[in-house]
Parts: structure tokens; sequence; C-alpha cells
């Protein structure tokens, strides 16, 4: 049963006051209408304060662009192109595909995959349309990608996944800031003002990357390692502390346990050895050792530099325990986080995208959160399928005899942003029915049956999750264009049309406040959040589990959310990356962005000032490798690892290790980094080794 596709969006004539569209720092701006235009302007908010980086200035360009879709397509299956569309063939085409996969290879034969940009209500309602209406297992989103190994490390340690548990305001008073595979001036530049309130305040800014980034270069001390180094870096760090007497003791005593086999693993670790292994000399990991365990606010952050690789969880583990064996996490102006990539990366994974969660952060094996959620959908729980595989494994079964036939893609561009991305190119072209929803034809959308047009951020309401746990609003300006629907309307009708049991919405209220029912208990829980509350102040922190009592911007100030009310440290052992360099594959690859793009640049590369601003992939070198291959800058270079190619000019510079080159990873066909990149998978987080592998590097010609 289903409501009428109502669009659900509180439209202002003139203005919306609302949130950039791009990462999880999810900056305030305004929105107006300005004579026939969509004008940005940025607001005063508590994770801005007033700034936006390119991308946020130019967020606008996008909504009348002419690369627009405003038409369903549909792939001629005699000439095999795309052609223009009704909703009703469209959608017609999905449901009859889906019923007959389904009749004959099973309801695990159609498969979803998400992404961490949408919205909390379609992350919800799409994870609910996997369960309910096609009864299928297979589900799994793009934050796989992004934030699963710090997932993991906080789920093992605290008890509770959230990016960063205090505000960001936490970060300009810090006396010590630790960085670990963090680029902000990059990745979310207007968080960079609080990096440059710690430093005019005194305070020491530490950069733990192989490139001398943008914020490495505006750091106090930047610690240089070898790729895929990290967790020998924390545990050197957390050597040094014990040796120096710097842990605090009476903390982990009465917080936490599991410190002992932690200490005997890192004895091993002496900074000597670490320097063999990682190129980090010793005086700087005492130094690094010193500032944090002496200073007195500190704070330990981790990013995907740390994160995307077959051992993230045990480098953010080892990250983690050097926290708390400090006493950080709780202590007033003190802790570890992770900052989280995609706009809603943290509300994405929170309701039920990911292949083993229901709504709330709940496991999907568990029989009490089965009976819950199954309640608020009106369904039986022995109907709910069980967990699913992660998202590079979906990927890498679909078309084959025993994996999934038919896909739905909502707001995700795999052709680009997967690991080993040629190989999951060749899957899903080789699929019975592949279904895009996309504003664009990016290259995932290209390949597809079926492409539907969706609205964008600016036209239809809703909330998102930033990287403190803050849930704010997003607020429609207009409505979208004619012939254009919500991802919610199309899952509210493709339900109605496969006669799904239990009730959709596409009002994005009604759909928010029956996952407030469905996440009521679980450690996400947002019962007590409420539109009119967020638009009250500026946000409110999860958990909040009552409409009455206050949200929870720090936690674990009295315990942690574990049955005990400890932190559990977990030893961990550095090994080496998955793939190592040899004779034929003699460098080190590592992947990242650049300020002007984002993601699979499916959007940012249609936007004139970022297009111009960053044209088009390279790769870095440092000056040294560059003479001994030959090679000068601009001279166009063949990037070669086990799985695939590489075509870009040479960018030379001092900033990189002569042992590693660097390619950002936002374009496609030839310029596709990820075509290079290991699909070796962490064993606890599923997360793929993008940030390492081995490569060589020719001249072409």
């Amino acid at each position: 049963m289903t409501d009428s596709a109502r669009p659900g969006t509180a439209v202002a004539p003139q203005e919306a006051a609302t949130h950039c569209p791009y990462c999880a720092l999810q900056c305030g701006m305004t929105l107006r209408h300005v004579e026939g235009r969509v004008e940005v302007h940025p607001r005063q908010f508590p994770t801005n304060r007033g700034g936006l980086c390119q991308k946020g200035w130019t967020a606008a360009e996008l909504l009348d662009h002419p690369d627009r879709l405003t038409t369903p397509l549909l792939r001629d299956r005699t000439t095999g192109e795309l052609r223009p569309a009704s909703w009703d063939d469209a959608l017609t085409r999905i449901t009859d595909g889906i019923r007959d996969i389904q009749a004959r290879h099973g309801r695990d034969a159609v498969a979803v995959f998400g992404g961490g940009g949408l919205t909390n209500e379609k992350a919800y309602a799409l994870g609910k349309f996997a369960r309910v209406a096609l009864g299928t297992r297979n589900i799994d989103y793009n934050g796989r990608f992004c934030m699963s190994s710090a997932a993991a490390a906080g789920m093992r340690a605290f008890g509770i996944d959230r990016g960063l548990p205090f505000p960001l305001a936490d970060l300009g008073r810090a006396d010590t800031l630790l960085l670990v595979g963090a680029n902000p001036a990059e990745t979310m530049p207007p968080l960079m003002r609080y990096l440059t309130e710690q430093r005019d305040a005194g305070g020491e800014l530490i950069v733990v990357d192989p490139r001398a980034t943008a914020t490495a270069r505006a750091a106090t001390r930047h610690l240089q390692p070898l790729p895929g180094t990290d967790l020998a870096v924390a545990n050197a760090l957390l050597h040094v502390a014990l040796t120096e007497g710097w842990v605090d003791h009476d903390y982990v005593a009465a917080r936490t346990t599991g410190f002992d086999a932690v200490r005997r693993v890192v004895a091993g670790y002496w900074p000597a050895l670490v320097e063999r292994l990682t190129g980090v000399p010793v005086a700087d990991l005492e130094a690094t050792a010193r500032a944090l365990g002496t200073g007195g606010r500190v704070v330990i952050l981790t990013a995907r530099g740390a994160e995307q690789h077959a051992k993230g969880v045990d480098t953010v583990t080892g990250y983690v325990n050097l926290a708390l064996a400090l006493g950080l996490p709780g202590r007033p102006g003190s802790g570890y986080g992770c900052l989280t990539g995609q706009g809603n990366g943290q509300g994405g994974r929170e309701h039920g995208q990911k292949a083993d969660q229901l709504p709330g952060y709940r496991r999907i094996d568990d029989p009490a959160a089965r009976e819950h959620v199954a309640a608020v959908w009106g369904v039986p729980a022995d109907d709910l399928p069980g967990p699913g595989v992660s998202a590079y494994e979906l990927l890498d079964s679909l078309g084959t005899p025993d994996g999934p036939r038919a896909l739905l893609v909502l707001g995700s561009n795999p052709v680009v942003s997967a690991p080993r991305a040629a190989r999951v190119e060749a899957r899903l072209r080789s699929l019975d029915l592949l279904v895009v929803s996309d504003l664009v034809l990016s290259e995932t959308a290209a390949i597809a049956d079926v492409v539907l047009p969706t609205a964008q951020w600016a036209e239809e309401d809703g909330t998102m999750t930033n990287l403190e746990g803050r849930v704010l609003r997003r607020r429609a300006l207009r409505e979208p264009p004619p012939g254009v629907r919500t991802d919610l309307a199309v899952l509210t009708e493709l339900a109605g049309r496969l006669g799904s049991p239990g009730r959709f919405s596409a009002d994005p209220r009604t759909v928010f406040d029956e996952l407030r029912r469905a996440s009521a208990g679980g450690p996400a829980d947002y019962t007590g959040v409420t539109w009119e509350r967020i638009d009250d102040r500026d946000g409110v922190f999860w958990p909040c589990p009552s409409v009455a009592g206050p949200d929870t911007p720090r936690l674990f100030v009295d315990r942690f959310p574990t049955p005990d009310g400890r932190a559990r440290f977990h030893p961990v052992e550095h090994r080496p990356a998955a793939e190592e360099v040899s004779p034929d594959y003699p460098l080190y690859l590592t992947t990242g962005r650049v300020l002007a793009q984002y993601q699979s640049g499916a959007q940012t590369r249609r936007i004139t000032p970022l297009r111009t601003a960053a044209p088009g992939v390279f790769v870095e070198l440092h000056p040294d490798l560059a003479e001994r291959l030959g090679v000068a800058d601009g001279d166009e270079l063949r990037v070669t690892s086990r799985r695939g190619e590489l075509l870009a000019p040479a960018r030379l510079t001092p900033t990189i290790r002569p042992d590693t080159v660097f390619a950002p990873f936002h374009w496609a066909g030839t310029g596709r980094a990820n075509s290079l990149t290991n699909d070796a998978l962490d064993p606890t987080s599923r997360m793929p080794e993008f940030k390492v592998c081995a490569v060589r590097v020719e001249k072409v010609g």
C-alpha cells in the first residue's frame, strides 16, 4: 500500500536556508532566487562559520545545467541506444524486469546500491524498499568505500560509531592536534579555519601523510611515512608514551579493558625499528609522542588515508589505542574522531543501506532488532532477509551464475569510484537489468538499461547528518523541473507496482517520522529529533532518545555504550600492504582528491569554474624519480598495475616521496585512477585497499 507520490516540499518563494550538497562538513548556506537564477550565499553556521569552498559557491550551477536529465531514458533493445521515454514506460520496464528475474532466479537476484549523499529519508526508504518490496538481502552502498574501517574500529572499541564524538569547535581549542591521512585543505576547506585558530593560539598541528599536502604544509610537524605503514607509526607513538610515562594509568584502569595485551604488542615497536619500516625519523616519532603525551587538550583524527586499506580497521584501532592510553575519549576538549567524507556518510550508514544493518544502527541478524523494525514496517520479522555481502563483493558478483542479475543504483557512480573499476564496469554491463537514478548521465548511467531523472538537493526537503553526528535540515528552494521526480516518489511508485507489503510514502516528513520510530532504542536513536527541533537550533546531535530530553553533542563523558561501560583496547600488529612493490611494479601508487573536484566527478566536472581549476587527471611524482625515468613536467605517462592502466600527464613536485606516485580519482576513461587500485578487502570492514598498490610508470612514446 502506498501514499500518493506527493513532492513533500515546503518551498520558500524567494530563499531557503539549507546546506551544501557536497562533503560531510555540511556548510550552512542560503539559496536565493535572483533575476531568474539561483544564487548561493554562505550563512553563519557552527560548521563553516560563514565560509564556503569553491565547490559550495558553485553548487547551484548544476541546477539548470544543459546536461541535467529531465526525462527517463530507456535502452532500445534493437539499436542499443538510450532514448527518451515516459515515466510509465520506464517504471513498467523496471517492474516487469524485476518480476521476471526474481521468478527465474529468486529474490536475491535483484540488488540495490545506494550512496552516502542520499538524505536520511532516502537512505532509510531505500533500505526498507530492498528488504520489504524486493525481499533481497543484496543491498550495500558506496559509504563502504569511505567510513567503514573507522566505523568498525569505533564499534569494537567504544560500542558506537559516530565520526566526531564532540563538536568541531573542540579542534580550534586543542593544544595538540594529530591528523592521520587527512587533507581538509582540499577535501573540506572551511574546516581549516579551526586548524588556523588552533595554531594561532599556540597549538601544535601534526599531520601524518605520504605527501606534503596543503594541510601538511600548514602543520607545525609533518610525518611522511611509506604508504600503508600508518599502523606502525601508531604503535611506535604508544611505545614512546609508555616508555616516557605519559600513559594515563588511572583512566586506563577506571574506564577501559584489555590494555595489558596492547602493552605487550607495542613493546616491540621501538622507534628505530619503526623508522626502518616507515621512513619516519626517530626524532619525529619522539617529538610527536611528546606533544600528545604532555598536551593539555589533545585530539587525534583519522581519515581515508589511514582507513582505505586492507588493514584499515587495525590501523584505526592503533590510533584509538593511543587515544585511550592517553585518556582522551570523554575528556573535555580532547578525544579521538574520524573525518567523515561524503555529505551524509554518517546518516547514510545508520538507517539501513549497509548489508548488515537495520535503521538505528541495529544489526540485521539481531532477533530483537528484526522484531522492532518489522513491527514499524508492518511485516513479519521472519520475512526480512538476512545480511548480504559488502559493496565490492556485491559489485563483483553481478551477472555471475550465483550473483544478482539486476541492480538498482541511487546516488552512486561505481564505474568511476569502485576499486578495480574496469572489472566492475564489465560486471555492470553483464546484467539483465541495470537501473540508475541520477541527475546527469554519469558513467554508470550511460551503460544502464533504464535511467531515471532525479531531483537535486535544492528541490527536496529532508535531513542530513554531518560528521559531528549533528542532524540538519535540507530545505527546498523550488520544485523539481517538469519530468523530474524525487527518489522517494520513485521508490513509493515502484513499491506500489510490485504489490509490496507495508506502507511507503513520498513525503519526506512522513518518512522521517517513521525513521524516528524505527531507530528508537538503537545505538543511533533519532526518536527525539524532529524537524521542528532542528529548526529551533543549529541541528540536533544523536543519540536523542526523547523529544523532551537533551541531545548528545559529547559522547563518552561518563561511560561508553558497552555492556560494562568501558572502552576496549585491541592489540594490533603492523603488516605489509596487500600488494608490495616488485621489479615489474617498483613504485607505490596512492590516490586521493583535489580541491576543485568531488568524488567520481560526475557533477563537479560539469561546472565550468571547477573544470577550469582542475581540468583533468595528472600523475604526481618526485623530481628525483622523474629524472631516473627521463620524464619532464607535462610528459604523458602510462601508469600500470596488475589490474589496469592510467594515462595522464606528469606533474613534478618535491612534496611526494621518491618511491611513490599520486593520482586523483575524479576522472573516467583512460584517466580513471581506480582502474589501477587493489580490490583486496579488510577482513572486518570489507574496505578495499584504495590507498596503496604497486605500479610501474613509463613515458608514453
